[in-house]
């Protein structure tokens, strides 16, 4: 009789089937029927934990990499505060929602995802935005990132996700980099990632600031009121510093002079005094706007445009205080989407759901046990009592003979034990009761169907400007890809969410072709309304309040206008930086020497927000000649920053190229009243205009 079994390269015990080399298994062996959704009761029911498939694979994944988090690796933490200002008692009955004045503590770390704790801060990337609130009723984390929408639909696929954005693992590289084949062919068979495509294409994932940037919760969760009500949320932190980000080009010679550019920003912020603030709006809906709506509430590559519910400010987070050890407190604090308090409650999000697992699994293996919020960062400031014992790294026990429930210690029986806590009904935390009716299956619902529709949505609400990033980064980022056929299957992507993006994109790759349009499980809804608020130029500052002024200094300078520019960005909320030829200083008109904070070959004008020329003439004519002056004003006149100079400065303009091309984003200064006005100027950010004349 003939073996039907051959062996594998494992040996005599890893045997498999002939024929079955293309069969996905469990780790066990066990062949795999479907790999793309979680089980879950009904089509849009909650998932279940039986599952093995799914908790094996999410299990296996969470224990990827020891200690470093497997994503959000580099990440920043600051302590601050959140005060709340118009209560909610209509909706929730969480006390952290109807105090008001109550100034609840809080640690808020921000973070890129796919690179290492050794990566750069200016990756093209999403950015983590998780606030742990230290509340009277436990801890309350808030997991969330700079973008409201993900890649995914179902937390099953998370793993392939990262997998296909982190490092080829044969080669270790591209590091915290999505422009290689990996990604996009993963993205390009996934049309659920279409939303989210636009949204890292756009200038979202290169922020200026941590300060300068929005904060979503990303999912649907649920409040409950004291009657027991339900009402869906979505809750949104809007930065009151308004929104700004840089060019990519800006981005990446950020990475090369400082790679540590937000992290240093934050610091120096507080460290300074001037606290960020966000506000924390939400959006609430109810299980009839849920039904009406275009598109699945419980469907994390959707949004819920603000035009169509406006969201609802109720309160301030302020970040006043920076970590004292950055081990201890950054990279210890673990956040779980699970931490809720009584009035907040779940949804059945199939992404949520999954996360509400894996997070937990993940701080296990990360900080080496289940006692984890034993430390101090993560330990609440409210009374904790239960009966949980032992294990690695206990700091403390239940006092007493005590540690089971049920138990009649205490009642009347003559002894002094405490019989200890017990469960509260009236106080304690309850689930929403929704009705959950439906078959066992792996399903993916249909009303998650429409994958290009709120794509289309983001892009045209978009300026110009911005519609012109998101094409270049597109480009970019295929023109890495190798293969063509990956290229093209993206371009057939686009041409579902806009035709002219399309042709843009096709032309950057010098496609002979247009590739025919991927098939869509539904058609796309060509009629949405623009979101203005899905752009960042559209809800930017109105002033140049937290923003750097880089002033470039060298001999015979204009001692008093030095002077008056330093009080004009003091008196717009602004900070400054001098840079000199050498880091000592240079002497000015009053024969004085003014030290610098920079050297100019260490400072470039990618690192501020504005620039200024202060120098004589003799100075301007040696520094025409010198790279790092010219690269100075060179990349600042690039981005469309707001350059001031002085007469005698314009040799070094003539010098790099752009005495010629002086445009209205050019102020000339000569007294304390041009200071004030250039500062003025600056609260616009970038003269966008001098880009529009690059584009022509």
């Amino acid at each position: 009789m003939a073996n039907e079994f051959e062996l594998s390269e494992g040996g005599a015990n890893h045997q498999k089937p002939k024929g079955d080399d293309d069969v996905m298994t469990t780790a066990q062996g066990a062949p795999i029927a479907d790999d793309q959704n979680w089980l879950t009761a009904g089509p849009r029911g909650p998932q279940l934990l039986e599952d093995h498939i799914a908790r094996e694979k999410i299990f296996h994944f969470d224990h990827e990499r020891i200690p470093e988090r497997v994503v959000h690796a580099r990440g920043y933490g600051v302590h601050g505060h959140f005060e709340l200002k118009k209560a909610i008692p209509q909706y929730s009955r969480a006390r952290i929602f109807n105090e008001t004045g109550v100034k609840v503590p809080t640690f808020t770390r921000f973070s890129t995802v796919a690179g290492n704790k050794g990566s750069p801060d200016l990756a093209r990337d999403v950015r983590g935005f998780a606030t742990k609130f230290y509340t009277q009723e436990g801890n309350w984390d808030l997991v969330g990132n700079n973008i409201p929408v993900f890649f995914i639909q179902d937390a099953i696929k998370f793993p392939d996700l990262v997998h296909a954005a982190k490092p080829a693992p044969d080669r270790g590289f591209p590091q915290a980099q999505t422009a290689h084949d990996n990604f996009w062919d993963f993205v390009s068979l996934s049309p659920e990632s279409m939303h989210m495509i636009m949204w890292i294409m756009s200038d979202r994932t290169i922020p200026r600031s941590f300060r300068f940037m929005e904060g979503f919760g990303v999912h649907t969760f649920r409040l409950l009121n004291a009657q027991g009500e339900s009402h869906f949320v979505k809750f949104h932190w809007k930065p009151k510093q308004g929104l700004q980000s840089v060019l990519w080009n800006e981005a990446v010679k950020i990475n090369g002079a400082d790679p540590d550019f937000h992290r240093r920003d934050m610091w120096d912020s507080i460290d300074a005094g001037d606290f960020p603030q966000w506000d924390l709006g939400i959006q609430v809906f109810d299980d009839a706007f849920a039904e009406e709506f275009e598109f699945d509430v419980l469907d994390s590559t959707k949004i819920i445009p603000e035009e169509r519910v406006p969201v609802e400010i109720i309160g301030t987070l302020t970040l006043d205080a920076n970590v004292d050890n950055f081990f201890a407190e950054t990279e210890q604090v673990a956040f779980c989407t699970q931490n809720i308090v009584s009035g907040i409650d779940f949804s059945d999000d199939p992404l949520l759901q999954g996360r509400n697992f894996s997070y937990l699994d993940t701080q296990l293996k990360r900080l080496g046990g289940p006692n984890f919020t034993h430390i101090p960062i993560n330990a609440p400031r409210c009374p904790v009592r239960h009966f949980q014992q032992d294990g690695h790294m206990a700091m403390t026990n239940p006092k007493g003979r005590v540690n089971y429930e049920p138990n009649s210690w205490g009642e009347g029986d003559g002894m002094e034990e405490d019989r200890g806590p017990r469960a509260c009904p009236t106080r304690g935390f309850t689930s929403y009761e929704a009705p959950v009716d439906g078959r066992k299956v792996r399903y993916r619902s249909e009303s998650f169907a429409d994958h290009y529709s709120q794509a289309r949505q983001f892009y045209k609400s978009q300026t110009p400007i911005e519609q012109t990033h998101m094409g270049n980064a597109l480009t970019f980022e295929l023109s890495k890809v190798e293969r063509m056929d990956i290229r093209k299957r993206m371009v057939g992507h686009l041409r579902r969410i806009d035709e002219d993006l399309a042709l843009v994109v096709a032309d950057g790759l010098g496609l002979a072709d247009m590739p025919d349009k991927v098939p869509a499980a539904r058609e796309t809804i060509e009629d949405l309304p623009e979101s203005p608020a899905l752009s960042i130029l559209k809800n930017g500052p109105d002033s140049f309040a937290g923003r750097k002024l880089g002033i470039y200094i060298a001999e015979g300078g204009d001692a008093a206008l030095v002077s008056a520019l330093k009080q004009a960005a003091k008196d717009a909320g602004a900070t400054v930086e001098i840079v000199a030829p050498h880091v000592a200083g240079a002497k000015l008109s009053d024969g004085e020497k003014m030290a610098a904070d920079q050297k100019i070959d260490g400072a470039p004008s990618v690192l501020y927000d504005a620039v200024a020329i202060v120098m004589g003439a003799d100075a301007a004519e040696k520094f025409a000649l010198d790279k790092p002056s010219i690269d100075f004003v060179n990349d600042a006149f690039a981005h469309a920053k707001f350059i001031g100079y002085v007469a005698a400065a314009k040799p070094l303009l003539k010098g790099a190229g752009v005495a010629e091309r002086m445009d209205d984003g050019f102020v000339e200064l000569s007294d304390g009243s041009s200071a004030t006005n250039f500062l003025k100027s600056c609260g616009k950010l970038r003269f966008w205009d001098r880009e529009k004349v690059k584009q022509d």
